[in-house]
């Protein structure tokens, strides 16, 4: 085939062009429309719910909101995890789902249990809304706005939130890709009723009555209409209040005929809402902050772009002196990775180009197999866009232009090799041109063809990575596959084509630059290959010790997820102590923001986030605040050359500011990391347990302990302790005394500090809250709360504290839970040092260190968790990657020892990776785990073209080893270095970059170009001697012969012996016995038939002629067809005998597979009792052994004669006479096991002894697949009744016919009619026959199910017999004979029992042991017929 395509492609030159045309068209367009971001997107499936409770404490929202939600959430299908955190006044729940739930179908789920759970909750104290449907990178676009410094006595912080809220977010909104704009800092306006309770209390007003009055005084009405001759009148009624002189006029009460007015009792005036939040700048003071949350799956590039020139509009619409500005623009980051990718693929091509120019000594070659890249780049872009994958620094990340030329390469060169041996000095025509690219090509397409395809394969592994590792690589993976993918195409079609075309007829065999630079590397290659050759054992014995050592130093390496992305930014966590307030977090963040200011010039600008935003997406305490350092590009910083530098001197700087605590890291890896695994770190060690109290002990000293490890950057324990509060603790004699329930005080309480809203006031289209509170003065402390009124059922009112305790108290600033468990998490950032490597000196020093209390303990999360999971998925995926590289080479060689010398390029290529890794001080990653993967394919691709060679010249006739090794080595010499130079110099410029993203391809790019230069060295001196042992006979030298096996077995592992479960072994049994297959087909042919809907009868076509006399009349001829149809309800029933022949197939199927795995569980309980057995002589020959040895040394030392000597020695002969017995019964076992289960591999049991037997649980017999047979034997009997009774149904009869008469045409004529059964005994006897026929299967059933209960019962009998036999055996006689062992033993090294004595007593226990296990495998024998009754007859 692929021989044909290149013919075709050679002789179709136009064709393959236009194709090419076709497919830089589709690219272009392609390119233009590719979503582009900076990485992918790794944010787990996840919706928030988020639940605003201000009025409750963090005790409060877990038992009364938090809790019930969790319940009614924690059971929707497809969820992997609940998290949830309750904080003073806010619950926000985290549902993690499974990544194949759409999230749409996710949200509606939890709406459902929401509404559910909302019964649950008490009324008014919070409303569980969903967060945005958005993800840790949908906070594309962050900004501030501010006042300068001419109007900054214009605006003040509720004027400027009132314009981010009701000005710019309102523009924001419709943008295409926006989900959400999100609000933080300043105050947001609330028309305030500020009360003074002494005033209340001189007019006996109480502070209900003054909050039902504005409630009932702030609402319009309508009364329909009213029609007046030709006009139409509507009513309306308006008595919204619209000010606050409407607020100040509102009558609260009337005494004795004088009206009491708000005004009279309290200030209108313009407040604010309890804020939890605020946002500085600079250190100018408090700004308000908004953040444009994109829409999930959205291209990020686009919306910001869009947002961006939105912003530009909303500008011109802001008050004079208001600017907005953004902080964090992702667009940012997105073009500085953007920019590292091009500049790294843009360098690395044109260095491939050069080196491609230069080693193929010919200009117009190099540039055929140069054009292959930005063509193979074209596709893979198409093919990005049509599988939704964003062009980011990941997807784009792993694409080396040398791997995908490799196949051009490889024809280029043997079609200018073969042109230069074959045709050196001839001038061809078009059509001998052709035929030679053709034959050149043909030859070597497989080697290239294969090469590209085990590519291919290598990255299989990360295409079924899954969770975050999987959106992290599986772009990678797929962008590089199609890459190569359409580089393969392009080899077999345009590259053929275009060297045909454009490559010199005339061919010259003059040697140019090229062939200069190979013959310098021959020259120093062939003495070397001559040496090695010498000395072939020591060479291999070398290699294998260096791979030896190269495997313990890779163990050594550490481990981390991948390396941390350089985002340009930076993000730190100001942690103030436990109850801080927003005023004193506003004051430590301008102090803080100076310092940065001051101290580092490269510093742009600071922003800082305290508490939570208006969408409480990023959940933090009043006390924390994310500080956002904005920077100047890398090229002007002075402070340090490295962001772990300037880390560490910002930390000194910041320091020097007592009480606060500092977390540094990175605003996205900040987000991914706070919303994968709810901390902010990379380490998240979580300690669960029951008891607040004890976790934060536990938790303070887990810290103690691990803070003082080499490696840890930041440390921070999670604070759920310290909340400072005023607690009134009500007394309920009291409350009863004066007859005031809780409700009232509740009420009060929450009226007179929180405020209680009234309604709203409207000024045009902005809405703001009408709330009634306490005067400011009132508020401020504790004897306020004290003082505060509270009315009594007589219209009297006595201050709170006559009612109630108020005091101060600590309490719990948050409750943690992850799956309705509580938790403490201890945040660590790792500095200097591998995750892998510090997490496991963590976990070691905590299990030796510290002493948990019972039901306490630890996890490990983060970025570590990412790195094991991928790993373990990649020990199962990159096997199977492997053993399909090696069906692919058997496939190219036919042989399997040359496809396992190919195949020993891939350990040992791996030698280079692991120690360029360990020279540039980097740890294992998944990057570089894909620089390994991407490594073992172009290794085995250069060994492919030597080997395939080598077999070459072998055809051709060169029978001397020696002489095709050293040929086929010069000639494919060019190739080899070749592809491994512009693979290796294609990652150079990834290897060396310093851009924005390049830390997260180094140890990619250095795997590979290490990694090739052992693979090179492998192929050029290693695969050859490998390749010089497999071609002589094994005898020639015994070190030789030994030395290749002790390769191949390091290399490639021994085999080993497949142990089977029980359950493994009935699968495979089930999958390959030949029985099974035929009732599967059975089932296949029954389910086809009962597809079919509807038949008709046979179609009649007739040709009639009459009244003709064959002479002058020609009478009337007709052709026509007929045609009958059934009634409906006769392809019914038909159609339902068809689907219950269907169930009965299956059921046969099923009964099939029942005695299957009965007859697979008795060989495998035999095999197991032979195993055992075994075991128990090899335990009698070593008894007996050491019998014989102690009468050896009793017999030299003169105590005792030579018969006891000759009668020990006779049993220990009789004891491994019969060992070897059972050892043939066990043979005959196993072969037994094999043979059933249809396996050419050796198979065993992974049980070693029998299972003590367990009580059998009787499921009744209406479930039997024989039962069930029978039962769908009499639904086709059924079925057969309604088919014979459609027999006596009416057939439609339709026809239609073209006639002539008297030869003359054409007439036309029709037919209708019915086809009646008017005789219908004898349809009436086949009907009876079948309903006689139901009765024989339904009596058949009955026998059945009596045949299966005797039996069960005469099983059941045996069964509890030998179960009693068993017990009395094991409970009674074995303990008595293995003391009496014992005591025999004891006795005979004494010389206290004869020999005889001895042997009695352990021929007796052995007997006893035998009957045992017999009794044993007896009872699982019976057992298995009782599980499997009815089959095992």
């Amino acid at each position: 085939m692929i021989d044909r395509i290149i013919h075709f492609s050679i002789n179709n030159k136009l064709v393959i062009s236009l194709f090419v045309i076709g497919l830089i068209g589709w690219g272009v367009y392609s390119l233009k429309h590719l979503p582009v971001d900076a990485v992918p997107d790794i944010t787990d499936n996840q919706v928030q719910v988020i639940t605003n409770a201000p009025t409750l404490a963090a005790q409060e929202v877990e038992q009364l909101i938090t809790f019930p939600l969790e319940m009614a959430l924690g059971n929707i299908p497809d969820v992997v995890e609940v998290r949830s955190i309750s904080r003073f006044g806010l619950s926000v729940i985290t549902v993690v789902f499974e990544e194949s739930t759409s999230v749409y179908l996710a949200r509606q789920l939890i709406s459902e249990r929401i509404k559910a759970a909302e019964a649950e909750i008490p009324k008014k104290l919070g409303q569980p809304k969903m967060s945005p449907i958005s993800t840790g990178l949908g906070e594309i676009y962050q900004y501030v706005i501010f006042v300068d410094d001419d109007h900054k006595e214009k605006y003040s912080s509720t004027d400027l939130r009132s314009i981010q809220d009701w000005v710019v977010k309102r523009q924001l909104t419709g943008v295409k890709g926006v989900i959400e704009v999100n609000s933080s800092g300043g105050y947001l306006k609330q028309y305030e009723v500020a009360f003074s309770p002494d005033k209340l209390k001189s007019m006996n007003v109480t502070l209900e009555e003054l909050f039902q009055a504005i409630k009932n005084n702030n609402a319009n009405t309508g009364g329909s209409y009213i029609e007046k001759k030709e006009f139409t009148y509507f009513i309306r009624g308006e008595g919204r209040l619209n000010s606050m002189e409407d607020i100040g006029n509102v009558v609260v009460k009337n005494i004795t005929g004088f009206p009491i007015l708000v005004k009279d009792i309290a200030e209108v005036k313009i407040g604010h809402a309890p804020r939890f939040g605020a946002v500085t700048m600079n250190g100018i003071g408090e700004v308000v902050a908004g953040q444009v949350m994109m829409l999930k799956g959205e291209n990020s590039a686009e919306v910001t772009k869009r947002v961006k020139a939105r912003m530009k509009q909303i500008q011109k619409s802001l008050p004079e002196g208001v600017i907005i500005e953004p902080y964090l623009d992702r667009s940012k980051l997105v073009n500085r990775t953007t920019s590292t990718v091009i500049t790294n693929l843009v360098e690395g091509g044109l260095i491939v180009v050069f080196v491609l120019v230069l080693l193929l000594g010919n200009w117009r070659a190099g540039l055929i197999v140069a054009s292959v890249i930005p063509l193979s780049m074209l596709f893979a872009i198409s093919m990005m866009r049509v599988f939704g994958i964003s062009a980011n620094l990941m997807s784009l990340g792993a694409i080396d232009f040398g791997l995908v030329v490799d196949g051009a390469v490889i024809i280029v060169e043997a079609i200018l090799h073969h042109l230069g041996i074959r045709k050196s000095g001839e001038q061809l025509s078009v059509k001998q041109m052709n035929a030679e690219v053709y034959k050149a090509s043909s030859k070597i397409r497989q080697s290239a063809a294969f090469g590209e395809i085990i590519i291919l394969i290598v990255y299989l592994p990360i295409l079924l990575l899954i969770g975050i590792e999987g959106k992290m690589f599986r772009p990678m993976a797929q962008t590089v596959s199609f890459a190569i993918l359409g580089a393969l195409i392009l080899s077999l079609t345009y590259v053929p084509m275009m060297s045909a075309w454009l490559l010199k007829r005339s061919v010259s065999n003059k040697k140019n630059i090229a062939g200069h630079i190979i013959d310098f590397f021959y020259k120093a290659y062939q003495p070397f290959l001559h040496f090695a050759l010498r000395f072939k054992v020591k060479f291999l014995l070398v290699t294998i010790i260096i791979f030896v050592i190269s495997l313990l130093q890779f163990s050594r390496l550490g481990g981390e997820f991948i390396p941390t992305l350089e985002e340009g930014d930076f993000a730190l966590h100001q942690i103030l102590p436990p109850g801080s307030s927003i005023a004193k977090g506003v004051e430590v963040s301008a102090e803080l923001q100076n310092i940065l200011l001051d101290k580092f010039p490269e510093v742009e600008k600071v922003v800082t986030k305290i508490g939570t935003a208006e969408i409480p997406t990023d959940i933090m305490p009043l006390e924390a605040g994310d500080i956002f350092v904005i920077l100047k590009p890398k090229s002007e910083w002075t402070s340090g050359s490295s962001k772990e530098e300037l880390f560490e001197k910002m930390g000194i700087e910041l320091n020097k500011f007592p009480g606060v605590i500092y977390e540094f890291t990175q605003p996205i890896q900040m987000r991914f990391n706070e919303l994968m695994t709810g901390v902010r770190q990379d380490i998240a060690i979580k300690l669960y347990g029951e008891n607040l109290g004890i976790l934060a002990k536990t938790a303070k000293e887990a810290e103690h302990i691990i803070e003082k490890i080499n490696g840890i950057g930041d440390i921070q324990v999670e604070a759920t302790a310290g909340l400072q509060q005023m607690v009134a603790k009500y007394d309920r004699r009291k409350m009863a005394r004066y007859g005031v329930s809780a409700e009232v005080i509740n009420r009060m309480i929450r009226t007179g500090f929180a405020g209680e809203i009234a309604g709203h006031i409207f000024e045009g289209e902005k809405r703001f809250e009408l709330v009634t509170r306490l005067d400011e003065p009132y508020r401020n402390n504790i004897e306020d709360i004290k003082n505060l009124y509270i009315p009594l059922p007589n219209g009297d009112q006595i201050p709170l504290q006559e009612l109630a305790t108020v005091e101060f108290q600590e309490g719990p600033t948050q409750i943690s839970r992850d799956n309705t468990q509580r938790r403490i998490t201890i945040g660590v950032n790792t500095r200097g040092r591998d995750v892998e490597g510090l997490v496991k000196e963590i976990k070691s020093k905590l299990e030796t260190e510290l002493q948990l209390p019972t039901g306490y303990y630890f996890t490990y999360g983060g970025a570590f968790e990412n790195l094991e999971n991928a790993r373990d998925r990649l020990m199962i995926a990159v096997p199977a990657a492997l053993a399909l590289i090696f069906v692919f080479l058997y496939l190219t060689f036919n042989s399997f020892l040359q496809s396992t010398l190919v195949f020993t390029a891939i350990p040992m290529s791996a030698i280079g990776g692991i120690w360029a890794l360990w020279l540039r001080g980097m740890t294992f990653s998944i990057s570089a785990g894909v620089g390994f993967i991407a490594l073992f394919g172009v290794a085995v691709l250069n060994g492919i073209v030597l080997i395939a060679y080598f077999n070459q010249l072998k055809k051709e006739g060169m029978t001397d080893l020696n002489e095709r090794i050293l040929v086929g080595t010069k000639v494919r010499l060019r190739p080899v270095i070749m592809t491994a130079t512009v693979a290796s110099l294609g990652f150079l410029p990834m290897a060396i970059s310093t851009s924005a993203g390049a830390e997260v391809q180094q140890p990619l790019a250095t795997v590979v170009i290490g990694g090739l230069i052992s693979a090179t060295f492998l192929t050029l001196v290693i695969l050859p001697i490998l390749y010089y042992f497999s071609e002589i006979k094994w005898k020639t030298s015994k070190t030789a012969s030994l030395t290749s096996v002790l390769l191949l077995f390091v290399i490639t592992g021994h085999s080993q012996v497949s142990k089977l479960s029980l359950e493994e072994a009935i699968e495979m049994c089930q999958t390959n016995f030949v029985a099974i297959k035929a009732n599967q087909l059975q089932v296949q042919r029954a389910n086809k038939l009962s597809e079919i809907k509807s038949t008709l009868p046979s179609t009649n076509i007739f040709v009639t002629g009459e009244e003709f006399d064959f002479k002058k009349s020609k009478g009337l001829h007709s052709i026509g067809a007929q045609q009958n149809f059934y009634l409906p309800k006769v392809n019914q029933a038909q159609q339902k005998l068809y689907q219950q022949q269907a169930n009965l197939a299956n059921s046969r199927l099923q009964l099939t597979r029942q005695e299957v795995a009965y007859r697979t569980t008795l060989v495998f309980y035999d095999l197991v009792f032979q195993k055992q057995k075994q075991k128990m002589l090899n335990d009698l020959i070593g008894v007996y052994d050491d019998f014989v040895k102690l009468n050896q040394e009793r017999f030299y030392a003169g105590s005792i004669g030579k018969l006891p000597l000759l009668t020990a020695q006779d049993q220990l002969k009789l004891a491994i006479w019969k060992k070897e017995i059972v050892e043939q019964d066990l043979s005959i076992s196993k072969s037994s096991f094999q043979n059933w289960l249809r396996s050419e591999n050796e198979l065993d049991v992974d049980l070693d002894k029998l299972p003590i037997p367990t009580e059998i649980e009787n499921k009744g017999f209406s479930n039997h697949p024989m039962v069930q047979l029978q039962n769908q034997n009499s639904e086709v009997a059924k079925a057969q009744i309604e088919v014979q009774k459609t027999q006596l149904l009416p057939q439609i009869q339709t026809g239609v016919r073209l006639q002539t008469i008297s030869g003359q045409i054409p007439f036309f004529g029709y037919q209708l009619g019915m086809n009646v059964p008017l005789f219908k005994k004898s349809q009436s006897k086949k009907i009876e026959a079948a309903q006689i026929e139901v009765q024989i299967q339904e009596s058949k059933k009955e026998i059945i199910l009596q045949e299966l209960e005797i039996e069960e019962k005469k099983i059941s009998m045996q069964l509890q017999k030998q179960k009693q036999i068993m017990v009395y055996l094991e409970k009674e006689i074995l303990p008595s004979v293995r003391s009496r062992q014992e005591f025999a033993m004891a006795a005979f090294r004494a010389g206290k029992a004869t020999a005889l004595e001895y042997i009695q007593s352990i021929d007796q226990g052995i007997q006893y042991e035998i009957a045992f296990l017999e009794m044993l495998k007896e009872y699982h024998f019976l057992k298995t017929q009782i599980e499997y009754l009815g089959v095992a007859k």
